[in-house]
């Protein structure tokens, strides 16, 4: 398998509160992330609220641009295109936003909405457009009938239908899912999701899949990545994460599964503190002031990302479910 997109050392920092005078804060929403997604897979990448999965998800479509490092897509590195250069990246990345209601111009029939990228970038006559997008809706599991309906006319799950097949008019390589379905009901996600796996396997696609809920990533993530306050703290593939975590932190998050039988035992780990701010990180470990393994180093020196068995790597001075090193004579 090939590297279909390499993110090296990516940083997103916003500025806020600037005046006339400049001053103002700097928010570390992305610090120095990078890792690779092959042609074909998913890549799951999880974290709480704010811990700026979103964001980098963004810079990796070019809907921000990144502070410092590169990002790299089939080889070409992306990170500055601008005009015609971006515009042809644009057929082959595409985003599924978070909110199906908001991402769907309300004044726009469904026909204009998922027929517009195709217009943009000029695939075809207006009666080819309108051949296509019928196509899109029946791939998606909607009626050609609603073509001319208007968003509000459809439920949560549909629209979110309408956003895969808006992100899918432009035949893309790179899906970027930036929290699909945590807007929708739990009976409608499972729905969404086994679309999104459908498609994959039907149209080749490589998912980056953005979501705060560990049990939803397992069923799509070949590997997944765990971010924490703007850092990655470790990858590994998906059943191994789920099997023997290395960081504190991911630990911490699949205590947090819920589980089929509410009466099973369980070993739930609650962590103590906020999340800290990204205007100010702490130092060293940037999740120490919660971890319950935090020692001197983890307060002094910030964890590099190492590698350790089974494809796995994290950033930890303390890494879990790992066989010690052999002590030499």
């Amino acid at each position: 398998m090939t590297s279909l997109l390499e993110v090296i050392d990516v940083s997103k920092h916003f500025h806020t509160g600037r005046g006339l005078f400049g001053g103002g804060d700097v928010v570390h929403a992305v610090d120095g992330v990078s890792f690779e997604v092959q042609e074909g897979e998913t890549l799951g990448l999880v974290g709480e609220s704010g811990c700026g999965k979103s964001t980098l998800g963004r810079c990796i479509v070019r809907l921000h641009e990144p502070t410092g490092g590169s990002i790299r897509f089939d080889g070409e590195d992306i990170t500055q295109v601008k005009g015609k250069q971006l515009r042809a990246l644009r057929r082959d990345v595409q985003i599924v936003f978070q909110d199906p209601y908001a991402s769907l111009n309300p004044r726009r029939r469904l026909g204009h909405i998922v027929g517009m990228p195709m217009q943009v970038h000029g695939m075809g006559s207006s009666s080819e457009i309108r051949e296509r997008v019928a196509s899109l809706l029946r791939l998606v599991g909607l009626s050609p009938e609603h073509i001319n309906r208007y968003p509000h006319e459809f439920s949560g799950g549909q629209r979110q239908r309408i956003g895969v097949a808006r992100a899918l008019a432009v035949n893309p390589r790179l899906v970027v899912c930036d929290e699909p379905v945590s807007a929708l009901d739990v009976s409608i996600q499972a729905q969404v999701i086994n679309l999104l796996d459908d498609l994959q396997d039907d149209l080749g696609l490589t998912y980056v899949f953005i979501a705060h809920d560990l049990a939803v990533v397992r069923h799509v993530s070949d590997r997944i990545a765990v971010m924490y306050l703007g850092k990655l703290v470790e990858v590994a593939p998906a059943e191994e994460l789920y099997r023997a975590p290395v960081h504190p932190y991911t630990e911490a998050l699949l205590s947090a599964v819920p589980v089929p039988d509410p009466r099973a035992p369980r070993d739930r780990i609650v962590l103590t503190g906020d999340v800290p701010s990204p205007v100010s990180p702490p130092g060293g470990c940037r999740f120490h002031p919660r971890c319950l393994y935090a020692t001197e180093i983890c307060c002094r020196e910030e964890p590099p990302l190492i590698a350790h068995a089974h494809g796995r790597v994290a950033a930890c001075h303390h890494p879990l479910n790992v066989a010690p090193a052999p002590v030499s004579a």
